[in-house]
């Protein structure tokens, strides 16, 4: 059967409005000359008639694409979720969308994807850390839009940067334990070649430990990033195999502890009275486990806020900031 239908057009709204094509036009766009009530007559006829606005055209015109490429190394992680919901629902305040593109912890793919993203013109692009190949960091150096840095403080930032210190932040946990009495303390993360910012947080426990005078080569590899909590479960099993003695240890994410905790349970260690656990990230499921989780809130929507606040400072005209967000202990049941 053949479809007799017609996809409507401006010209149909202003024929209906008794308007100009160009008045239409101008209904559609934000900075609006049309009067607040025609605008919304236009707009209830529009509606309608079942038009739908074909922002490319105007896009192509006003050299204004209306999107921000995003890259994130994880699609269900909650805390890149968390962050990308924050810069989404920002960015949509101004009619504003994102364009994801999904790493998988790889630089070579973060390379090729960075290179497709600006392909496409986004008003600015948003990376997730401070690790790049070398092209990606010329293609980023290059282009004439914000691009900003998110979740590290980069060594050398390409542009603007919205996170915290990797590093600096597993002092607090550490601190934690060993206020606590803890000085057998271990590790557990993930490949330190694939995830830079679990490595940087490798290399804040380490250098945290040796601070405190104490044994810091308790290190329990977990696999390839993101470390699941399948994964965290082995290599507390690991763990207390090879150091049976460890009172404490601190995960590279709360998916990592949780997968410790239920192990612990398992092999029937009670935590916190013989063992104590640390995540990072503040997830939910550290709200409800038991016992309750201690953990690092790095406030990953407030990242995506802050960062979409900044492309926005920056494609007004502002003059630009940097923004150093300051994580903070969360101490549950699972430490002592």
């Amino acid at each position: 059967m053949s479809n007799d239908r017609k996809t409507p057009t401006m010209a149909d709204i202003a024929r209906v409005m008794g308007v100009s094509p160009m008045t239409v036009s101008r209904a559609f766009k934000a900075d609006s000359l049309v009067s607040p009530q025609t605008r919304q007559a236009i707009l209830k006829a529009a509606e309608e008639l079942g038009y739908v606005f074909d922002s490319t055209a105007s896009n192509l015109r006003s050299q204004k694409s209306g999107f921000v490429a995003v890259t994130i190394p994880s699609i269900n992680n909650a805390n890149f979720a968390d962050t990308v919901g924050g810069l989404s629902d920002t960015l949509s305040k101004r009619d504003m969308q994102i364009l994801l593109g999904y790493t998988d912890y790889d630089v070579e793919e973060e390379e090729r994807l960075i290179e497709q993203l600006l392909r496409r013109k986004p008003q600015a692009i948003v990376v997730t850390g401070g690790r790049h190949t070398e092209r990606a960091r010329r293609l980023l150096q290059t282009v004439a839009i914000p691009v900003i840095e998110t979740w590290d403080i980069p060594t050398d930032p390409i542009g603007h940067y919205v996170g915290f210190s990797n590093t600096a932040v597993m002092r607090d946990m550490v601190d934690h334990f060993v206020a606590l009495g803890c000085r057998r303390i271990a590790f557990i993360g993930g490949d330190v070649e694939r995830d830079s910012r679990g490595s940087e947080r490798r290399l804040g426990f380490i250098a945290a430990m040796e601070a405190h005078g104490l044994d810091a080569s308790r290190l329990i590899a977990a696999g390839s990033p993101p470390i699941s909590m399948r994964e965290g479960a082995n290599a507390m099993a690991k763990l207390i195999e090879l150091y049976p003695d460890t009172e404490a240890v601190v995960c590279v994410s709360d998916l990592a502890a949780y997968g410790a905790l239920t192990e612990c349970r398992r092999l029937g260690i009670p935590v916190p009275e013989r063992f104590s656990v640390g995540g990072f990230g503040n997830y939910e499921i550290g709200e409800v486990c038991v016992p309750t989780l201690t953990t690092i809130n790095v406030f990953a929507r407030e990242i995506g806020e802050r960062t979409a606040a900044l492309i926005l400072d920056i494609l007004d005209g502002k003059q630009g900031a940097d923004v150093r967000i300051s994580p903070e202990l969360i101490a549950r049941d699972s430490s002592r």
